[in-house]
Parts: C-alpha cells; sequence; structure tokens
C-alpha cells in the first residue's frame, strides 16, 4: 500500500491523469492564532502568576484558516471562504494564508465584526494562558446574504471538493450548510464536515463527518461505551444520509463507519505536545487524499499519519507533503517487523481485512533457511488474494517434525526474514502439531499448500471449503529445499 500511497503524495494529490488544475473549497470559521513565546523563570510579585519573559511572537491561520493551509501544504490548490474584520487581525489572517498558497479572494471582510483571534502566551512549551476576541452577535441579514453570494459564487467554479470547518462561530449556520451541500450535490461535489454542536441535522446530505469522540458521543445523546457509541454512529451516519462517518479517537486512531461495515484504522504512538489544529489535519489530508481517488480506508490512512506528525509540534502548524512522504516511509519500515504479531493482534487486522473486502489466503510452514523456492512458492500464493498469512511453525514444533537437528534458524529470525517480503503481509506463530486450529480462527478464503500435496492430505482443506472457502495447490520450484542446503553444507564441511 505504501508504495501507491507515495506515489500519489509526488504527485501533490494530482488527481487521475495528472492534471493540477482541481481545487478544495474550504467555508468555515476563520481564526488568527497568535502566539506570544517566552521564559518563565519566576512568580509574580502582585499575584499567584508566572511572570513570561517575551522572546517572540507569530501569527498562524487558524479555524478553517489551517484546515486550508494544510491542504495547501500538501500541494492541492485551495480556496478559502469565510470572514474577516476590517481590522489589523483580519489583514494579518488574509496575508497568513496567502503566503502559504491559498487564494484569498471569496473571503468576506465585515466592518462591523472583528477577526476572531486567539492569542496563546507560550512560556517553554507550556501554553500558560489564551485570551480571546470575537463577536457573539448573530450575523444580521446583510452579513448573512454577503456570505451566501460569495458561496454561490466559489461554488460556481466548481472545486473538486468542498470542506466545512465549523467552530460554532456563526458562519456554518443550518441555512449556510444547506445552501452548500444543496449546491453540491446537484454538481456532484463531495463535501466534507468537520462538525460542532449536539445537533447534526444541519449537515444532512453531506458526504463525511469527521467529528472526535466526544463530539460524537454529544451527539448521539451522551453514550460512553465505545462499542455502543460506534453502532449510534452508524445509526447516525444512515439518517443524515451520509457515506460515511470518520470518528477519530485520539490515541486509539479512526473508526471509518460506512455502509455494512466499520473499520478501525490504528494510531501511531508519538509524543504529544499539542493538539491543537489536529482535527484541521485530518480532514484537509482525507479531503486531498478523496480528490486523490483514494479509497475512504487509504485516505483516512494517510489523516492518521499527519495528524500524528502535528501533534508532535506545539501550536497549530500544518502539515506538508514531505512530513508526509518521510513519515509514511518511516512506516514501512515499522510494518515490516509489526507483520509478526500474536494471535490477538492478527485476528483483530484479520476482521478489518475482511470488512473491507479483501481475499485472506492462509499458507503454513518451517520456512528454515528462506530460499528461493519459498519466495516463489509465497509470491504465487499471494496473488491468489490481496492478504497473505503465514503460520509459523515454532523451534518446539520445527524439532518435533524435522528432528532434533532442526530448525537452523531461530523462530524469531525466520519470522522477521519472512516479514520483510513484499509478498507477506502477516506472520504468526504456531506452537500445535498441525494449523487447523489457526485456519478455524482465521477462516480463510484461500488455503495453500505446495504442489507436492494432494488435495485430501492438505490439514485444514474441509474445514475451509465448509464456510465457502478453497484449497489451492501452487508448483513448487524443483530442486530447491532447505534439507538440501543443509546436506550440501554438511558435504562441504565433511572434505
Amino acid at each position: 500500500m505504501q508504495t501507491r500511497l507515495i506515489d500519489t503524495i509526488k504527485r501533490k494529490f494530482a488527481p487521475e491523469g495528472g492534471s493540477t488544475t482541481a481545487w478544495a473549497l474550504v467555508i468555515g470559521d476563520l481564526m488568527l492564532d497568535r502566539y506570544l513565546w517566552g521564559k518563565v523563570e519566576r512568580v509574580s510579585p502582585e499575584a499567584p502568576v508566572p511572570v513570561v519573559l517575551l522572546d517572540k511572537e507569530n501569527c498562524r491561520p487558524g479555524g478553517a484558516a489551517n484546515v486550508a493551509a494544510n491542504i495547501a501544504g500538501l500541494g492541492l490548490h485551495c480556496r478559502l471562504l469565510g470572514t474577516v474584520g476590517n481590522d489589523e487581525a483580519g489583514r494579518q489572517l488574509v496575508d497568513a494564508v496567502g503566503q502559504v498558497g491559498v487564494e484569498t479572494h471569496h473571503i468576506v471582510k465585515l466592518a462591523e465584526r472583528p477577526t476572531i483571534t486567539k492569542t496563546r502566551i507560550v512560556g517553554g512549551h507550556q501554553q500558560i494562558l489564551r485570551v480571546d476576541r470575537e463577536s457573539s452577535e448573530i450575523f444580521n441579514a446583510d452579513e448573512a446574504a454577503a456570505l451566501e453570494h460569495a458561496i454561490r459564487q466559489a461554488m460556481a467554479d466548481d472545486p473538486a471538493i468542498v470542506v466545512l470547518s465549523d467552530y460554532n462561530k456563526g458562519v456554518l449556520t443550518p441555512e449556510i450548510c444547506q445552501v452548500v451541500i444543496g449546491l453540491a450535490r446537484q454538481a456532484r461535489i463531495q463535501v466534507l464536515v468537520d462538525p460542532k454542536g449536539r445537533d447534526y441535522s444541519k449537515y444532512r446530505g453531506a458526504t463525511a463527518l469527521t467529528p472526535n469522540r466526544r463530539e460524537t458521543a454529544e451527539a448521539c445523546g451522551g453514550i460512553s461505551d465505545i462499542e455502543a457509541l460506534l453502532d449510534a454512529a452508524d445509526h447516525l451516519r444512515v439518517d443524515l444520509a451520509l457515506d460515511f462517518l470518520a470518528v477519530t479517537r485520539s490515541e486509539e486512531g479512526i473508526s471509518l463507519i460506512e455502509d455494512g461495515q466499520r473499520m478501525q484504522i490504528p494510531a501511531v504512538a508519538k509524543q504529544v505536545f499539542d493538539v491543537s489544529g489536529a482535527g484541521d489535519t485530518v480532514i484537509a489530508t482525507l479531503a486531498a487524499g478523496l480528490v486523490a481517488k483514494l479509497s475512504h480506508y487509504d485516505a483516512l490512512h494517510l489523516a492518521n499519519l499527519a495528524a500524528g506528525i502535528v501533534v508532535g509540534k506545539v501550536g497549530t502548524v500544518a502539515i506538508t507533503a514531505e512530513e508526509l512522504l518521510a513519515e509514511l516511509a518511516n512506516e514501512e519500515v515499522r510494518e515490516q517487523a509489526d507483520k509478526v504479531c500474536d494471535l490477538d493482534r492478527l485476528l483483530v487486522r484479520v476482521a478489518n481485512w475482511k470488512a473491507a473486502g479483501k481475499t485472506i489466503v492462509f499458507t503454513n510452514g518451517c520456512f528454515d533457511l528462506l530460499h528461493s523456492g519459498h519466495v516463489t512458492y509465497l509470491e504465487q500464493a499471494r496473488k491468489l488474494g490481496h492478504k497473505l498469512i503465514i503460520g509459523l511453525n515454532t523451534d518446539r514444533s520445527v524439532s518435533a517434525l524435522k528432528g532434533p537437528s532442526r530448525p537452523v534458524i531461530h523462530e524469531s529470525d525466520r519470522a522477521r526474514v519472512l516479514a520483510a517480503l513484499e509478498s507477506v503481509d502477516a506472520v504468526t506463530l504456531f506452537d500445535d502439531d498441525t494449523p487447523l486450529k489457526l485456519i478455524e480462527l482465521i477462516r480463510p478464503h484461500v488455503l495453500v499448500k505446495g504442489s507436492d500435496y494432494t488435495e485430501d492430505q492438505v490439514v485444514g482443506g474441509q474445514e475451509v471449503k465448509s464456510w465457502g472457502g478453497r484449497v489451492a495447490l501452487v508448483d513448487i520450484v524443483p530442486g530447491r529445499s532447505t534439507t538440501r542446503i543443509i546436506g550440501k553444507l554438511a558435504s562441504v564441511e565433511n572434505q
């Protein structure tokens, strides 16, 4: 999977055919994130508060503006739509998103409303205080009309995807949301929503929502049990006529809920400095992935990786394609080692693979002194489905089968070498005399053995057929065997 995703990112998420004309429209609450950085060395004599010795200050796009900055950082053209005040903060915000390549001509300037500004005072890596400036007044008729006019103009330019970034600051009213979703449905444009509040009815008809676990619980009536919550989220998806829901669950990863299936995308363990903007990065990367024609699962997989990068930084920071490429390459190395797994982890993966419609292939063996015959056999087995699982005999079971001089290679080393093969998706050790129990737990679609067996000799063959699977016999490479290699080494040693 990594190779395909890396190629996609290298094309800067360009759609099929290599065109770079596709663009994303982000609509929502625009904010300016201002940071005051300094050192804390003493407590104020005036009150029990720290004194921050100011070192530097900077401004970054926040809210929907951060979503747009993330999309631009991934190489996809992006236009931003929302409101700012006719003030210095508004000018700083427009300049900040413009500098990262976001088009800003759809932004509406409102003279009677300040630009939403969040000022954070940071001592070292610790946020000490946040001061917000915003208006709680509902948009008046003229302001709402100006916003809707800008939306209709932007939608007329045929964006590839629309992202609604709702921070519950007044831009995305039920009326505005339904205008956007209605126009998008007419033009067959996907709409992603990062939602807020307890009532999600204003997002009805969107393509997908990306709430976090707390937001999902609020929208589903305060459910705390995760399985019950995901069931309720699926009912919510159906009620709102969504294609899918992506529930972000922090260190637990992302739950993808779509028609008839549920998949879990695990998080990668990271040191977390600041979760600010992680949700913005998720929806931005998801949007870029969908424009690139990735599946929902693959696009969310990338979004999960991207979020893991930004939480390791202090403050609101957008992702870049280069960072995502590097993380994807690192994941490929991790996944090789991670292919070797215990039975519990394997069964979770198998459930996810089956939910995604993948055909599971299973084979087993000792694989002692891996040679070209083994490699060819496994490559042929992998072609019979989407995921190849190897049941690997433990050292004890190899000795029971082959004699006390075997195996030559320790079980952990045999497993690690098998995991490095591109054709192999998972390796798990088993200690029984036969792999029958393992086969019954995995319930593969295809059971593979070498052509030196007959079908009736294959352990687990009848069981696999009983649940609709099949047995496949793969040709073995003549003259290639571990026993032959060991015999040749012994003869050389005796010369």
